[in-house]
């Protein structure tokens, strides 16, 4: 029983964050400004935890209540960061989410190089689904790469190629054609390491000169403008959140 209990515990600024308020940061900043209560007392460490279905959390002396469940495609353009602020100043995805009425989060990330759909929501469980490794959320890039590839290179990415922090599962690809100097393809990955596909083409001795995400589980760019948002579609969102991709063995 006690650890049934642990498990539905919180942090007090994850609470807040979930509940689509702002940012674990911003959060925390509230409770320092003496914000927020719990069971009526002034809430004072950010990191102590709670049962947010127990214990009553306010808000300006309002009662916490979770936003209105918001799940958004974004066709992030290249040059935007997915963080809320740069110190270095250089733009980030939320210039482009200034008419979205609740806090939004990324699903997952794009690094500033990389194009493409990107899932935005204020919905954690879904947030979570998507980018947790256990998942398997199938995500597909188109690359270019710098060099022309060969049928060996390529199977040697749908084998599973080693990296520096172990071997990637293996990959889905397609070549969609070669120019003089460059193979352009696409690859399919069920991970979400940390610049994963460069890292794969750059196994291969090539460089990823363009790189953009096309879809997300059975979910598609489509005609969506770059630097646009949609909703999507109930049915969308049923779809990524039972999306999963068979495991190799």
């Amino acid at each position: 029983m006690v650890q049934a209990s642990n498990r539905v515990k919180k942090t007090l600024d994850r609470i807040l964050s979930r509940a689509g308020l702002g940012s674990r940061t911003e959060a925390r900043k509230w409770i320092g400004e003496g914000r927020v209560a719990v069971n009526g007392r002034r809430a004072g460490n950010p990191d102590a935890w709670f049962d947010p279905q127990r214990d009553r959390v306010t808000f300006d002396g309002k009662p916490l209540r979770a936003a209105k469940k918001i799940h958004l495609l974004l066709y992030k353009p290249k040059g935007y960061l997915t963080t809320y602020k740069d110190p270095q100043g250089r733009p980030t995805i939320y210039e482009l989410l200034k008419e979205v009425p609740e806090w939004v989060f990324p699903a997952g990330r794009l690094d500033q190089d990389t194009s493409g759909l990107l899932l935005v929501t204020n919905d954690t469980a879904f947030g979570d689904h998507v980018t947790d490794p256990e998942s398997h959320v199938p995500k597909t890039y188109l690359v270019k790469a710098s060099a022309l590839l060969s049928e060996e290179q390529l199977q040697r990415l749908r084998d599973g190629i080693e990296l520096s922090d172990g071997p990637a599962r293996p990959a889905e690809v397609r070549r969609v054609r070669d120019s003089a100097r460059f193979t352009f393809f696409e690859i399919t990955i069920t991970e979400g390491r940390n610049r994963q596909v460069r890292r794969m083409v750059e196994a291969l001795g090539a460089k990823v000169l363009k790189l953009v995400r096309t879809r997300i589980g059975g979910i598609e760019i489509g005609d969506l403008e770059i630097g646009k948002t949609r909703l999507l579609t109930p049915q969308e969102v049923r779809a990524l959140k039972s999306a999963r991709a068979p495991v190799s063995r």
